[in-house]
C-alpha cells in the first residue's frame, strides 16, 4: 500500500535526514537552503515549476519554495514550513535525522512538524500526473516559521502565492482546523552592574531584578486569564509561557545582564501592540526604581489568531472527506498570512501536535495513507474537476 511504499518512506528519510533547524539563538540557527533545493528537485522531476524566493534574515539563508503544477487562477495551495526547531540528541532514543520505523510509528527530527507533509504531499500527487489540471496544484514551502515566520510574511507582501484554497499541513490528527489562537515571543533584557559579591553595594544586581520583573509576568498572566475567555479553544484563556532565561557570567560576580524570553498565546479581541506596550509600562516600573536598564525587543511581530471564512468551502470539504467536523487549537501557523491573499484556509496534516517541539518525535503510520486518500480527493476537487 502506499503508505508502507519503500519509495515514500525513502523520500521521508531523505528530508528528515537534512538538518534545518531555525532558531532565535545565531549560534544554532541553520539555513534551510539544503531543504529547499531537495524538495525543488523533487517537484522538478515531477513536471513541477519551480521558483525559489529568498526570504530576508539577519543571520544564514533563508529560502522558501512555490512548486506549480497547471496555471491559470483558481486552484489549491498545499503549504508546510521546512525548518524544526532546535534539539538535545542526547534525549533522543534514536537518530533523529535519521528515519526510524517500530511500534508502528515512524521517528525522526520534523517528520511530524513537518517536513514529512512534503512527501505525503509527493504520494498523494503521482496517480495524479497524467491527468489535465484545469486549475493549478501549489506546493508552498516556507522558511522560519518556528521563529519568526519571515517566510510566510515575505510571500505575503510580495502577494503570492494566490491560489482559490489553501491547506497547511501542520499537524492537527487529520481534523480540520477551522481557527486557532495568535501568538507573539517576546524578550526582556535587562541592564544592571557587575560588582565583587562580597559587597552587593558594589553594583546592581539584573538578576534580582528580572525576579521581581517574573513575579509581575505571572501576575500579569492571572489578569489575562480573568480579562480573555474564548470557549472555542479547549484552553480557553490566553497563555504566558517563560521559556528561557539567561544571566550573570559566575556566581561570585554581581549579575550586570539578565535576558528572559517568553511568549504569550492570544485569544481573540486581543491586540499584540496593545499588548507589548503595557508590559513595556509594568516592566518600567519595577526597573526605573532600580535603576536598571531595560529593553523589550519583539522576537518576531507576532501572529494574530485565525479563523476559517464564514461558510468556507474547503473546511466544508475536509469535514466531509475527514468524518470530523472543525476543530479550534492553541498553537499557531501560518495561516493567516495565507487568508491575507485572499485564499480560504484551513489547517490540516498527519501527525499530532502533541509530538511536535519534543525528543522521539513521531508520526502515526496509520495516519498516512489516510492523509495521502484526503489530499487526492480534494486535488481532484479543485484542480481536476
Amino acid at each position: 500500500m502506499a503508505g508502507k511504499s519503500p519509495e515514500l518512506f525513502s523520500e521521508l528519510n531523505s528530508i528528515v535526514s537534512i538538518a534545518s533547524v531555525s532558531s532565535c539563538n545565531d549560534a544554532i540557527d541553520m539555513s534551510n537552503k539544503a531543504v529547499i533545493d531537495y524538495l525543488a528537485n523533487q517537484f522538478e522531476n515531477m513536471g513541477f515549476s519551480c521558483e525559489i524566493v529568498s526570504s530576508p534574515s539577519d543571520g544564514k539563508e533563508k529560502f522558501n519554495l512555490i512548486a506549480t503544477l497547471g496555471s491559470g487562477p483558481g486552484g489549491l495551495v498545499l503549504a508546510g514550513h521546512t525548518d524544526t526547531v532546535p534539539l538535545d540528541e542526547e534525549l533522543w532514543d534514536v537518530d533523529p535525522f535519521k528515519l526510524t520505523e517500530k511500534d508502528g510509528k515512524i521517528f525522526g527530527l520534523g517528520i511530524t512538524d513537518m517536513k514529512g507533509f512534503f512527501p505525503i504531499v509527493m504520494e498523494a500527487v503521482k496517480p495524479l500526473l497524467d491527468s489535465t489540471f484545469k486549475e493549478p496544484l501549489i506546493v508552498l514551502a516556507t522558511a522560519d516559521e518556528e521563529t519568526s515566520m519571515q517566510g510566510a510574511r515575505t510571500l505575503a507582501e510580495m502577494g503570492k502565492p494566490r491560489a482559490r484554497s489553501a491547506i497547511i499541513g501542520e499537524p492537527t490528527g487529520l481534523q480540520a482546523v477551522r481557527s486557532h489562537k495568535g501568538i507573539m515571543m517576546e524578550s526582556i533584557r535587562l541592564l544592571g552592574e557587575s560588582g565583587h559579591s562580597s559587597n552587593p553595594a558594589l553594583g546592581n544586581n539584573a538578576l534580582e531584578a528580572m525576579h521581581l520583573v517574573i513575579a509581575d509576568l505571572m501576575l500579569f498572566r492571572e489578569e489575562l486569564k480573568q480579562k480573555y475567555r474564548c470557549d472555542l479553544f479547549e484552553i480557553p484563556f490566553p497563555t504566558l509561557n517563560l521559556g528561557v532565561i539567561h544571566g550573570g557570567d559566575n556566581p561570585n560576580r554581581i549579575c550586570g545582564h539578565c535576558n528572559l524570553e517568553f511568549d504569550i498565546r492570544l485569544t481573540p479581541g486581543m491586540h499584540i501592540e496593545s499588548l507589548r506596550e503595557e508590559i513595556k509600562s509594568r516592566v518600567r516600573t519595577i526597573t526605573d526604581p532600580l535603576k536598571i536598564k531595560f529593553e523589550l525587543r519583539p522576537l518576531f511581530s507576532g501572529v494574530p489568531a485565525f479563523f476559517a471564512e464564514e461558510n468556507s468551502a474547503i473546511l466544508q470539504m475536509a469535514e466531509e472527506l475527514t468524518g470530523h467536523s472543525g476543530i479550534n487549537v492553541a498553537f499557531g501557523t501560518e495561516a493567516p498570512f495565507l487568508q491575507e491573499l485572499g485564499m480560504d484556509t484551513i489547517v490540516l496534516g498527519p501527525g499530532n501536535i502533541d509530538q511536535a517541539h519534543q525528543p522521539n518525535e513521531y508520526m502515526s503510520v496509520d495516519m498516512i495513507n489516510p492523509c495521502i486518500n484526503i489530499l487526492q480527493q480534494l486535488i481532484k476537487r479543485h484542480c481536476l474537476i
